[in-house]
């Protein structure tokens, strides 16, 4: 396994037995959801560690080749997004590595979310739905399926949880895109719960309660 990416951790209590692995979107850093933890409302005796992995940087077309914090690089802003799928399945592996060092943490495989908001849950999704092991739980926040043509899908994690949530006013990432994915998934067995909010390209308080009682019952 190679080096893990840098990262932050947060856990809830010590000897954690639960993990989820969350990535950041286009141009930010694990930094950015670190503070949503302790507003998750989760139950006080919950040992769950949070893993926040910082993305490579490197130039993205889109804003003009300017080298940024980006999961992959984004070709086009055409409504289906024209990206790299060389890049993002590099950092598919990358987030793979976090996971199997978990495992070798004895977190079981069963016991591990991966959640993504924007850029990091196309690598999220496309990581979850191809990973050999069962794990408990996909959250996709504000994002889109970029691999949904090309994905090989892991009859491991056919009946994985799968959580889509979308801003109704989201400028970056179109709301439209949600059903696109949900769509996918569905017609490929996936059962699939989505959330709409009233909300631009971020998160929100009604949501972060959401997602709370959601890895609540994720990990029960």
């Amino acid at each position: 396994m190679s080096q893990l990416l840098p990262h932050l951790t947060v856990e809830t209590n010590s000897n954690p037995d639960a993990s989820v692995i969350w990535l950041h979107g286009l141009g930010a850093d694990g930094n950015d959801f670190k503070p949503i933890v302790s507003e998750l409302g989760l139950p006080d005796d919950a040992k769950i560690r949070f893993i926040f992995p910082h993305s490579p940087s490197r130039p993205v077309t889109i804003n003009g080749g300017m080298v940024m914090p980006a999961w992959y690089d984004i070709l086009e802003m055409t409504i289906e997004r024209s990206v790299d799928e060389i890049q993002l399945r590099e950092s598919a592996q990358s987030i793979t590595d976090f996971i199997e060092d978990e495992i070798s943490k004895r977190i079981a495989s069963e016991r591990i979310i991966i959640a993504g908001f924007s850029q990091g849950g196309a690598v999220a999704v496309e990581t979850a739905l191809s990973f050999n092991k069962k794990l408990a739980g996909l959250l996709m926040m504000s994002t889109y399926f970029a691999t949904k043509d090309s994905i090989n899908f892991a009859s491991e994690n056919q009946s994985i949880p799968i959580e889509i949530h979308h801003g109704t006013h989201d400028p970056v990432v179109p709301v439209q895109l949600s059903e696109v994915s949900t769509t996918k998934l569905k017609e490929n067995g996936y059962s699939v719960e989505m959330k709409h909010y009233p909300m631009e390209h971020s998160v929100c308080p009604k949501q972060i309660k959401d997602i709370g009682q959601w890895l609540t019952s994720c990990l029960k």
